[in-house]
C-alpha cells in the first residue's frame, strides 16, 4: 500500500463552509497543507439553482476571502423585508411587521443579500486554485481512525491521508460525524421546503417578503433582475404532490400564495423539495475532529440564518486553527479545538431553538396563537429600538467578541 499523504488539515466537504474553511486557513497560514474532499462529481456544483441570503459578517467574511468582490455583481440587496401572517384564501394580507431603512450597516449597505450559490462556489473554488489547495472530486472519506498524533483516514478511492485534522463539512446526514460517535438532537416538522426561482412582470426593488401562512412560511427573497427565490414550506406529502405532479397545478398554487403584485409569473428555475427539521450536534468537536455547517446544525429556513451560521463557523475554526498554530499548539488537539465549541455552541443552540419556537408558532391555524404572535409582530413594528435590535441580531455583528472575519479582519 503506498504511503499515506501527509496533511495538516483534511476537509470534507466541497460545498461553501468547506471550501471557505480551506480558503480561510490556507490564506492566513500559507505553510499549512490543507486538503478538500467531495464525494461528488467534479462539475455537479455547476447545476445549482439555489441562491441564498448572506448577512453582513458572511458578506465581510467573502470580502476578507476575496471572494465578494467577484460575486457582488451577482447579489441583489434586500433592502426590506415584510412580514404577513394569513390564511392562504384570505383575501386581504395585512401587514404586520417590515424592516427597511433601520436594516442597513453604518456604511450604508444593505443587512443581506442574496448570492447564486453557483457563483459564490465558483468563485471559491478560484480561489482555492490560487492558494494551492488541492479538490478531489468524486472522492469521501470511508473511515478514519485517530492516533495521538494523527488521523488515519480511508479514502473512497482506496488512497490514505494523515492528517492533524479532520473537518467533517459533509451536511446534515454526516456519516463522519456518526463515525466519531457524535450523538444529535434531532425533530423533524413534518414539513418539506420547495425552492424554485420565479420571473415577474414588475421589479420587486429589493424586497423580501415572508407569508407565515397554516402549513409553514412562505418567503420570497429577490434576486438581480426581475426574479425572486421562493422557500415554500409545505407539509411534506403536499410538497411531494406539488413538486411530482402537473406544471400548472404547481404555477396556480404558487400564484395563490405569491400574489399579483408583481404581475404575471413564470417559474424559470427547477423545483425541489428538502425535508425540514432541527438538527443538533452534541458536541462539535473530538480529538483530531471538528464538525462545521450543516453537520453540526440544521435549522429551519425561517429565519435565512443557516447558511450564515456555517460562515460564523468557518470564521469561529479558522481562526482557532490559525492562532494555535502561530503559538506552536497542536491543531488537532481536544484542548484546542474546544475553544472553537465554546465559541459556537451557545449561539448555535440559540439559534436553533430561536426557529424552532418560530415555526410551531406561526406554522399553525390556532386562533389563540393566531391573536398573540400578530400583536406581537405589531408590538415590534411599533417600537424603532427593538427593531434594530433584531436587525443587529439578523446582521451577524451585535455585540463582541466575534471571530475577527465576520468584522471584515484579516485572522
Amino acid at each position: 500500500m503506498p504511503e499515506a499523504t501527509s496533511l495538516d488539515v483534511l476537509v470534507a466537504g466541497g460545498g461553501y463552509v468547506g471550501l471557505s474553511l480551506a480558503v480561510a486557513v490556507k490564506k492566513a497560514a500559507p505553510h499549512l497543507a490543507v486538503e478538500v474532499v467531495d464525494g461528488a462529481p467534479e462539475h455537479a456544483w455547476q447545476k445549482e439553482e439555489r441562491a441564498s441570503a448572506i448577512v453582513a459578517a458572511a458578506r465581510n467574511l467573502l470580502d476578507v476571502l476575496g471572494v465578494w468582490s467577484e460575486i457582488a455583481a451577482d447579489a441583489e440587496p434586500i433592502r426590506r423585508m415584510v412580514i404577513t401572517d394569513s390564511r392562504t384564501a384570505d383575501p386581504v394580507r395585512p401587514v404586520f411587521l417590515t424592516f427597511d431603512d433601520a436594516a442597513s450597516d453604518e456604511d450604508g449597505q444593505p443587512f443581506a443579500h442574496m448570492i447564486p450559490n453557483r457563483a459564490m462556489i465558483g468563485s471559491l473554488l478560484r480561489q482555492a486554485d490560487a492558494l494551492g489547495i488541492p479538490v478531489r472530486w468524486s472522492t469521501s472519506a470511508t473511515d478514519f481512525k485517530t492516533g495521538q498524533h494523527s488521523t488515519q483516514v480511508s479514502l473512497s478511492d482506496g488512497s490514505e491521508v494523515s492528517t492533524r485534522l479532520l473537518v467533517a463539512c459533509d451536511g446534515a446526514r454526516s456519516k463522519l460525524r456518526d463515525m466519531a460517535g457524535i450523538k444529535t438532537v434531532r425533530f423533524d416538522y413534518g414539513q418539506s421546503g420547495i425552492v424554485t426561482t420565479v420571473e415577474h412582470e414588475r421589479p420587486h426593488d429589493g424586497t423580501a417578503e415572508e407569508h407565515f401562512l397554516p402549513a409553514g412560511p412562505f418567503a420570497t427573497l429577490p434576486l438581480t433582475g426581475n426574479r425572486s427565490s421562493l422557500v415554500w414550506s409545505e407539509r411534506t406529502e403536499d410538497a411531494k404532490r406539488l413538486v411530482e405532479g402537473d406544471d400548472l397545478v404547481f404555477e396556480e398554487e404558487l400564484e395563490r400564495r405569491f400574489g399579483h403584485k408583481l404581475g404575471s409569473l413564470r417559474v424559470v428555475g427547477g423545483r425541489r423539495a428538502f425535508p425540514l427539521g432541527l438538527t443538533l450536534a452534541r458536541a462539535f468537536v473530538a480529538p483530531r475532529f471538528a464538525l462545521a455547517g450543516d453537520a453540526a446544525h440544521g435549522i429551519h429556513p425561517i429565519s435565512g440564518q443557516g447558511l450564515n451560521l456555517g460562515f460564523k463557523d468557518v470564521a469561529a475554526l479558522a481562526e482557532t486553527i490559525v492562532e494555535a498554530d502561530r503559538l506552536g499548539l497542536d491543531i488537532g488537539a481536544l484542548s484546542v479545538l474546544e475553544r472553537y465549541e465554546t465559541w459556537r455552541r451557545f449561539d448555535t443552540v440559540r439559534m436553533g431553538i430561536t426557529t424552532d419556537v418560530l415555526n410551531r408558532l406561526f406554522s399553525n391555524d390556532v386562533t389563540p396563537l393566531r391573536v398573540l404572535r400578530d400583536v406581537g409582530l405589531g408590538l415590534v413594528d411599533r417600537l424603532p429600538g427593538l427593531k434594530s435590535y433584531f436587525i443587529r441580531q439578523a446582521k451577524g455583528t451585535a455585540g463582541s467578541g466575534h471571530p475577527r472575519m465576520l468584522v471584515g479582519q484579516r485572522i
